[in-house]
């Protein structure tokens, strides 16, 4: 049991940083404590794979003329690196998203953000198209 354990210790990394990432999201409503859980979430599943692209034995893919060698995947390796750009293009909109949501509504804890938003439709007069439809 301990000797597959040590042996798999990547996938248990992954699977305490996922669901770490995830506790966060649930678990808080500060909008930038969210964010920061994604963002562990998304590292964890980079770790992921990253470790299925690994051969055991394999070497880097680079031709040496020998037809008997094993080499690593490379594609998953090339496609995390996309991924790492993309999530921290996303990572930064979020935070824009944040800053403009505090300029709206003067928080960013959902629970405030949330009692300002009915507190706004509710203060709010109808206009004649409102009265009209009803």
């Amino acid at each position: 049991m301990i000797e597959q354990l040590a042996d798999s210790w990547n996938y248990v990394i992954v699977i305490i940083l996922m669901m770490t990432g995830l506790f966060i999201v649930i678990a808080r409503a500060n909008l930038i404590k969210k964010l920061i859980g994604l963002s562990i979430f998304q590292t964890s599943v980079f770790l992921f794979y990253i470790s299925l692209g690994k051969v055991a034995g394999g070497t880097a893919p680079i031709l040496d003329g020998n037809p008997g060698t094993l080499y690593s995947n490379p594609l998953p390796h090339v496609l995390i690196l996309t991924a790492i750009v993309v999530g921290v293009a996303t990572t930064a909109l979020g935070l824009a998203l944040i800053l403009r949501i505090n300029e709206a509504f003067g928080s960013i804890e959902e629970d405030e953000i949330i009692a300002a938003k009915l507190n706004q439709s509710l203060a709010r007069p109808k206009r004649p198209i409102d009265e009209a439809s009803e």
